[in-house]
């Protein structure tokens, strides 16, 4: 097929990965172009462990080729996305606060995720299905497409059965390049930001790899498979021996003590160990683009080993970023896990798909960011909405044009948005105020433009159900926001002559400034009208003491609303309020 012209948006990382990805692929199927022969499919790759659930960490793991993917894509080219889930991988340990396993799962560890049961209540088959699936379903709802590959049907399918078969035969050259690095000092470590939890520093040791060894060793020599146990399924496994004619292979379980002697040819039980594992599926899959964790970087990790390995299969090292961890704030009432490890699940919960993609996209992958779950997620909308403004005036910079595109939709197509997208912390507001009351909502929503009101509170979702849910699930019950029933009396009457004013002229001017602009334009106004200058006069008009004013006007009116000194944006509060509670509450 014809080549499209390259995209004009080289300013940003992804575009500038693309460019690489395009030049190694072309370098790997020379002479395609000239021969007038079809472009190769360009293959990137991601690598999943379900060993627990798949977090925002994981989730770079994904987002980092998908985006690149996504532009080479938009170039004309074919992409395979593969995410190999490695569910094949032995089951290390019972992870903390998981909701429908307790420590009887113990008696697991060593078998395949695959062999395990999926926590209890679960509609799944096995440990590793059930965390997957969550996966699977985020990825859906942020436009990722990828063709998943399970490791499990790839080993006992045998569909890997010639790779082993060289890998043991090349034994002897795999074990030196490994020797190289066993008999180095390790080097001190490095002081690194610290990942959200465990699986995340499992990941970066290759994709959730199971085992930290590099294969069996010991006086029958090395070997870089480990069967599974045919009698208690685990891997706690030793080769004593191997025939590279018959291929019989004899092992030993120090589990059970169960032995046997098996043909290789035709046995389907086991895997390559990790260091293995990894160069021989680049090989085979031919895979291009890669990202890897930043533990990746030291020598002797397994992408750095495998760039050496992958020669024995006949492959090429696939080029990548090391990508930095990606951090929480806020994590109040964590809905995935007790222990407190968000999932792409929970962040789109109480974020659009496109809020999350740009957070993925707007960073290169070696700087580390954050995903809020608390008060910052407000300040992230607002400047995501500014983003969309600029980019609808034309006054945004490129890379930040790039950033909004590829976080707005894909090669297929933009991703559904909400209508009215009206500013998230003020549908959080009314979410906190009207405590589930969806027509309240509405007489809110349709006061904030009465010129063009709402016809229905669709047209504010998804993003208002985002906002809903971090109200009821992030916000903590003593910053929620409980209007007063009753006027608070012993305030109003001791206020003096000067407070008492303030609140004449807010009462005297809200029918006239009944909306979103004109509250504002209000509350501002009353502590300027009150020191002698116009409600319009501007900041640089006013002297100092004019803020502290504001401050003092606004507490009050939050004491005598919501009896604390802080809550919702005040035009917001009394638009969710209503004009004729605010009177009765301000003594009118």
């Amino acid at each position: 097929m014809p080549i499209v012209a390259q995209s004009t948006e080289t300013t940003d990382w992804v575009s500038r990965f693309a460019d690489e990805v395009i030049e190694e692929s072309e370098r790997r199927a020379p002479g395609a172009k000239t021969s007038g022969a079809a472009a190769p499919v360009v293959v990137v790759a991601s690598g999943l462990s379900p060993s627990g659930p798949i977090h925002l960490g994981n989730l770079r793991e994904v987002m980092t080729p998908h985006l690149v993917a996504d532009e080479i894509r938009r170039r004309g080219y074919q992409v395979r996305h593969l995410i190999s889930w490695d569910d094949y991988d032995r089951y290390r340990k019972v992870p903390a606060g998981v909701p429908g396993v307790d420590e009887t799962w113990a008696e697991h560890i060593g078998k395949p995720l695959t062999s395990v049961p999926a926590p209890k209540g679960s509609p799944h088959p096995n440990w590793a299905e059930h965390f997957k699936a969550a996966m699977v379903e985020s990825l859906a709802e942020l436009g990722v497409e990828f063709d998943g590959i399970s490791q499990t049907a790839q080993y006992t399918s045998g569909a890997y059965r010639e790779q082993i078969l060289h890998a043991m035969k090349h034994r002897g050259d795999i074990d030196a390049i490994l020797a190289q690095y066993r008999t180095k000092k390790a080097p001190a470590k490095k002081q690194q930001q610290k990942p959200v939890d465990e699986a995340e520093l499992e990941a970066a040791e290759g994709s959730g790899a199971a085992a930290e060894d590099d294969g069996s060793s010991g006086s029958a020599g090395y070997f870089p498979y480990k069967p599974y146990c045919g009698n208690c399924e685990k891997d706690l496994t030793t080769v004593t021996s191997y025939d590279d004619d018959s291929t019989e292979l004899t092992y030993s379980c120090t589990s059970c003590g169960f032995s046997e002697t098996v043909r290789l040819s035709e046995f389907n039980r086991g895997k390559l160990v990790w260091k293995v594992d990894w160069p021989m599926r680049w090989a085979y899959e031919g895979v291009i683009f890669e990202p890897s964790g930043v533990d990746h970087s030291s020598p002797g990790s397994s992408f750095q080993v495998g760039g050496q390995i992958v020669g024995i299969f006949g492959g090429k090292q696939p080029i990548g970023p090391m990508y930095a961890f990606v951090g929480i704030s806020g994590m109040a009432k964590m809905s995935s896990s007790k222990g407190g490890v968000p999932t792409p699940a929970d962040a789109l919960k109480i974020m659009e798909p496109q809020l999350l993609r740009w957070l993925y996209a707007r960073r290169r992958p070696n700087q580390s960011f954050k995903v809020a779950f608390d008060q910052e997620i407000q300040r992230l909308y607002d400047e995501w909405d500014r983003l969309e403004a600029k980019v609808a005036d034309g006054s945004a910079l490129p890379a930040d044009v790039a950033a909004h595109s590829r976080a707005v939709g894909t090669a297929s197509g933009e991703l559904p948005r909400t209508p009215r997208p009206l500013p998230y912390r003020t549908l959080a507001s009314v979410a906190d105020i009207t405590a589930g009351h969806e027509d309240q909502a509405l007489r809110i929503l349709s006061d904030l433009d009465p010129a063009n009101p709402l016809g229905s509170l669709d047209e504010a979702r998804p993003r208002y159900d985002k906002a809903e849910a971090w109200i009821n699930t992030h916000v903590p019950a003593d910053q929620r926001t409980i209007v007063r029933d009753e006027p608070d009396t012993e305030l109003l009457k001791s206020l003096d002559e000067q407070a008492r004013e303030s609140l004449r002229l807010l009462l005297d001017g809200l029918a006239d400034n009944w909306s979103l602009d004109g509250l504002t334009h209000l509350v501002y106004g009353v502590p300027k009208v009150q020191a002698g200058f116009s409600a319009d006069a501007t900041p640089k008009e006013l002297p100092a003491e004019i803020k502290t004013a504001q401050r003092s006007f606004f507490a009050l009116l939050y004491q005598l609303l919501v009896s604390r000194d802080t809550g919702p944006r005040l035009p917001t509060l009394l638009l969710a309020v209503g004009q004729d509670r605010v009177r009765h509450l301000l003594g009118a």
